[in-house]
């Protein structure tokens, strides 16, 4: 059975200080998954539990209710839902490869996971942000 995505989507126009705070929230994740890419951390690890997604967040919810109405919640709702789903995950690799450590194939599932977490986080980010220059809402699930 298919599940319908919810195709209402706010159009109505946002303040030009909430469309710059978006972009600046967007380039604070896009920090932390460069951190992650170029420093001693994964990408899934830095975008997760480093300061920039984080603070993002916070943002994020305490902004929620400014944004509330217009297109620019879709990419409120995209952002918080792609941190808590990277930590989601993040948990759940560690949970299945710690006991697959014990026959070494637990640091290969390890690996795989958090780098195919790293690519998706990237992949929500960067979708986001440039729908978000385009002046696009997200899809809603």
């Amino acid at each position: 059975m298919m599940m319908a995505m919810n195709t209402s989507i706010q159009t109505v126009e946002a303040p030009a200080g909430l469309v710059r705070l978006t972009h600046f929230l967007y380039a604070l994740h896009a920090l932390g998954l460069a951190i992650g890419a170029f420093g001693a951390a994964s990408v899934v690890g830095s975008f997760v539990f480093g300061w920039p997604s984080i603070i993002a967040v916070i943002v994020n919810y305490v902004k929620r209710g400014d944004v509330r109405g217009t297109w620019l919640e879709t990419h409120f709702r995209w952002q918080i839902r792609t941190f808590w789903f990277a930590l989601l995950w993040a948990v759940f690799v560690g949970l299945v490869s710690l006991p697959l450590a014990v026959i070494v194939v637990g640091i290969g599932t390890w690996i795989a996971g958090l780098f195919l977490l790293g690519v998706w986080a990237i992949y929500r980010i960067a979708r986001g942000w440039m729908r978000l220059n385009d002046h696009q809402p997200m899809p809603m699930p």
